[in-house]
């Protein structure tokens, strides 16, 4: 039986390793041809969404996934891993054409209440002098370290 990729002389090194790695090289162009059909898949599943609730994941997550499959898969077939730069560079397109006014809503960060915060800060300033006192008195006192 014939295993592709491999050769006779490879047997011994494949009985040891108990597989033989077959030698890929990735099909661009065939690629690039057809991960626009993921593209268009995909935009047929967003009409069905409201354009509003785009930025909502929850609303559109089962076609996102199979947009995500379907790249993945189309990478597969033309021997490319994925992600990739192109892949990659495809998808960033999908994300502006449909999530470019999704913006993540700033989180507003506050100071606590001063009493928490004074606590905060003089603790360890405290806590640092009573070391540095408690290590000067010890080197001052001979008969301790006896």
């Amino acid at each position: 039986m014939e295993v592709p990729g491999c050769r006779w002389p490879q047997l011994p090194v494949l009985l040891l390793w108990g597989v033989c790695q077959q030698i890929n090289v990735c099909n661009e162009s065939l690629m690039v041809e057809k991960l626009p059909a993921c593209g268009r898949t995909f935009e047929e599943m967003m009409k069905k969404v409201d354009s509003k609730k785009w930025c909502n994941l929850t609303e559109f997550i089962m076609y996102y996934d199979n947009f995500t499959q379907c790249t993945e898969r189309e990478a597969n077939n033309a021997s490319c891993f994925w992600p990739n730069p192109l892949a990659e560079g495809f998808i960033t397109g999908i994300h502006k054409q449909f999530f470019s006014n999704c913006t993540s809503e700033k989180v507003h960060w506050e100071d606590p209440p001063d009493e928490i915060l004074i606590t905060l800060i003089l603790i360890p300033v405290l806590l640092t002098c009573t070391m540095i006192t408690l290590v000067v008195w010890c080197s001052k006192r001979s008969d301790i370290l006896v």
